[in-house]
């Protein structure tokens, strides 16, 4: 009894006939090595403006100040407000609830009026709950403030059970909406693959059409180190589409050769791709279950890919482990980035990034940081029940995961980068002070004839410049980058970091660690913010220094600055100012 099939991968059998003959996959478990496509969620931000509340009941009859605050729950997530600053039955707050909701709406809003039994703890008693369905919940694009509405609460069953009668009509005054204007935003913002708001009358044009080829990979090491192999897949994450490639069964070298296609909306946009270990072909581990281990990721950012060009790259696949930074192997990519609309790309670049929302309404760090994690939450639950599913471990190391948790690595390399960028700044002023000191006769008097011309033809200043960027825009041609930048691993500190920083930074949160380990990290901690807090204090200072030369808080140094304010004001009337700037230039006495 023998069967095979012939055809090309565009069939609809060859999924399941390219590896029929495995005697290592069981029946259920070809379907988990299939190639599969995946599609984010549509997702919202529920924002709850919760105004104040009238006629409230309390339990206590005798209470005084009472502290209340609403308590919201959609789904899983509970947010509460702040205690009210009124300690009466008549409470107001005037803040904003905010959540991330996921078509289609099928949780409700619970809204609770609580009040706190004792000031020091969290204890607290329901005075009235609201349940509203997100589907009649009102949507809006822009800034427009949504209609604010009064519901009636309805009585807890503490109070329904009650013998004596009691008169409830409490009420609750809010703004409910489901903002669109948005971008939801579910990964890094510089490592971001969809710009586009929730709505989709805002979305800019289509300008393109980004093609990827997942070819192979090589050098791949023995991931399930007992059976000595590994199953190897690739996921990649454009937009709100995920693909994920058939597993290659048993391959340190598997080739895959798939190809899949993505509309484009903003060429300021990144594409991840993934390379995991199948965890449901044998070797699972027994407390975690099927678990797929990560083997390397590749980003790729669209603005640095030429238009209509084939690239056909091989990106090293390197991870940081706690042991410290290791290669993994090379995957192969081919990525074509077409453009459809020249004028439509061009435009996009003289656009903001975001949306109006963003900058009318915007959002604080903190609540980004909180919506975040929900919109990961939101799209881990909804793919992971897919079939086959999507593994929650595979969305958080695409979506980066936890990349905003303490580490004195990117501390460092965040420290170098800023003194990389100062470098040049500092660079000009040093040439400045040769020139000024006369440390090369013949540079300086060049440099002032400059000077000179262009204190007394000012109208070339401003050509005189584009001009320079123009020209140096073209010198700089030449040397312009022919391929697509790949992770910097040195700019990253990867290679330089010590162990124990690295397992400070792989700690959870809590902390793993007790006793002397939890207390010298602590105290090393305290001596960096240390340095920060002084450097942040001197710039403070120096900042109210000058505040303060009108604020007569020294009256001698403001009266000192008070005249010299007044002769600057005589000289710079009577002379006039292209000698004054000319007198500036460099000293002749000084050399």
């Amino acid at each position: 009894m023998m069967s095979f099939w012939m055809g090309t991968q565009v069939d609809e059998a060859f999924s399941g006939a390219w590896q029929s003959d495995s005697t290592i996959i069981s029946n259920d478990g070809v379907a988990l090595t299939r190639s599969q496509q995946y599609y984010s969620p549509r997702l919202w931000y529920l924002r709850v403006n919760v105004i104040q509340a009238q006629d409230l009941v309390l339990r206590d009859k005798n209470m005084k100040d009472p502290e209340i605050f609403v308590k919201a729950t959609l789904g899983t997530v509970v947010v509460r407000s702040k205690v009210s600053p009124k300690k009466n039955v008549n409470p107001t707050w005037n803040e904003d609830i905010m959540f991330v909701a996921a078509e289609p709406f099928d949780d409700s809003l619970v809204l609770s009026v609580e009040n706190k039994l004792h000031p020091k703890k969290e204890e607290s008693v329901s005075l009235g709950r609201y349940v509203m369905a997100l589907s009649n919940v009102q949507k809006r694009m822009n800034n427009a403030p949504a209609s604010s509405k009064w519901y009636n609460l309805d009585m807890p069953e503490e109070l329904k059970t009650e013998q004596k009668q009691v008169k409830f009509a409490s009420k609750l005054n809010l703004r409910i909406s489901l903002d669109g204007g948005y971008d939801v935003f579910d990964e890094c913002t510089q490592y971001s693959s969809d710009l586009r708001p929730t709505a989709k009358p805002l979305w800019r044009p289509v300008i393109g059409v980004l093609h990827l080829g997942i070819l192979k990979a090589t050098g791949l090491p023995e991931m399930k180190p007992m059976e000595k192999r590994t199953d190897a897949y690739c996921v990649a994450k454009y937009g709100s589409r995920w693909v994920q490639t058939r597993t290659i069964v048993n391959s340190l070298a598997p080739q895959w050769n798939e190809q899949y296609t993505w509309d484009v909306y903003d060429p300021c946009t990144v594409i991840s791709i993934g390379v995991f270990d199948n965890g449901h072909i044998q070797g699972v581990d027994t407390v975690r279950g099927p678990w797929h281990q990560r083997i390397g990721k590749v980003r790729i950012r669209l603005s640095t890919l030429e238009m209509n060009r084939v690239y056909i790259l091989s990106y090293p696949l390197v991870i940081l482990q706690p042991s410290g930074l290791k290669k993994m192997g090379e995957v192969q990519l081919a990525v074509r980035f077409c453009c459809s609309s020249l004028i439509n790309t061009i435009n996009t670049y003289s656009q903001p990034l975001l949306r109006k929302m963003h900058y009318l309404s915007p959002l604080s760090v903190y609540q980004l940081d909180t919506l975040r994690q929900q919109a990961v939450y939101l799209i881990s639950l909804n793919l992971s029940n897919s079939q086959p599913p999507l593994r929650k471990e595979v969305i958080g190391y695409i979506l980066d995961v936890g990349s905003q948790t303490w580490s004195i690595r990117k501390s460092k390399a965040n420290y170098d980068r800023v003194t990389t960028l100062l470098t040049g700044f500092l660079a000009m002023i040093n040439w400045f002070k040769k020139i000024r000191n006369w440390t090369n006769p013949t540079t300086t008097i060049f440099i002032y004839i400059l000077f000179l011309l262009v204190v007394f033809f000012s109208q070339v200043i401003l050509p005189a410049m584009f001009l320079f960027l123009f020209l140096t825009g073209l010198w700089r041609y030449r040397k312009r980058p022919r391929l697509p930048p790949h992770v910097d691993a040195n700019l990253s500190h990867a290679y330089t970091t010590n162990e124990d920083e690295l397992d400070e930074e792989f700690d959870s949160i809590p902390s793993r660690k007790t006793g002397e380990v939890l207390k010298w990290r602590y105290d090393r901690l305290r001596i960096i913010a240390a340095r920060m807090q002084t450097v942040l204090g001197d710039l403070a200072t120096q900042g109210e220094r000058l505040q303060s030369l009108l604020s007569w808080r020294d009256p001698r140094a403001t009266a000192i600055f008070v005249c010299f304010s007044l002769v600057v004001c005589l000289v710079t009337y009577k002379i006039p100012f292209h000698y004054m700037i000319v007198l500036t230039g460099p000293s002749i006495s000084s050399r």
